[in-house]
């Protein structure tokens, strides 16, 4: 038997499919139809992934997300949903989701997707990065520069530690975008560029000097 996800949809249509694609490529799978639901499913047994409708009777998919990452719960949440709007990805991925798939979908790149967020997640290794006066501990996921102590929402700890592991690399707007987000965005997108935003903010807090610069037409270099 391969991971155990948990299904958060209120519309069981949707959940009776969900099961059957999940199901017949072997995985172990409950369901919720409710925010409320969603929470207390994942406290009784907690599942290896989640799948999460954003409109949900009570709590909605957004705050279901909010209340697991602000109580230390990094599931991997991949959102399923009918809002496309990059506003609506932006605030999904804000919450804390992991990737952002719209309905309708195709049944192969569902299980693509979550595929790929669980072999992330089985394979991060608990680990401090270090760069020039940064350190970041992915056990814990706090960043420090110098004595100070960084406070990183999951995107921004997804994307500083992409950033550690490559130091001096020109990283370009694919690259980021498959490893952080794990999907292609549009061009015209500006979901890398608000969340690089969020991050430079917090590492030049104090006034320190830059390390994430921008390599136009290209991507991103972390370097002193």
């Amino acid at each position: 038997m391969k991971a155990h996800i948990l299904v958060v949809d209120d519309d069981p249509r949707i959940t009776n499919l969900l099961r059957r694609i999940l199901a017949y490529d072997g995985y172990s799978v409950a369901s919720a139809s409710s925010g409320n639901e969603a929470l207390t499913r994942t406290l009784e047994h907690p599942p290896d992934l989640i799948v999460l409708d954003i409109t949900l009777p009570g709590l909605n998919g957004l705050e279901v997300a909010r209340r697991l990452r602000a109580a230390g719960d990094y599931v991997p949440i991949l959102m399923l949903t009918a809002r496309d709007a990059v506003a609506d990805r932006v605030e999904g991925f804000g919450t804390g989701a992991d990737d952002y798939l719209v309905k309708p979908f195709a049944p192969e790149e569902l299980l693509a997707r979550i595929n790929a967020l669980l072999r992330r997640n089985q394979a991060e290794r608990y680990e401090v990065l270090r760069y020039a006066s940064v350190e970041l501990d992915t056990g814990t996921r706090l960043a420090h520069r110098g004595g100070r102590e960084i406070e990183l929402s999951p995107t921004e700890y997804e994307l500083l530690t992409l950033f550690l592991r490559h130091p001096r690399q020109v990283l370009t707007r694919e690259i980021i975008l498959d490893r952080v987000w794990g999907l292609d965005f549009e061009g015209s997108s500006n979901v890398m560029e608000v969340y690089v935003g969020y991050l430079r903010a917090k590492l030049e807090a104090e006034g320190e000097p830059r390390m994430i610069h921008t390599v136009r037409g290209i991507g991103y270099v972390c370097k002193e």
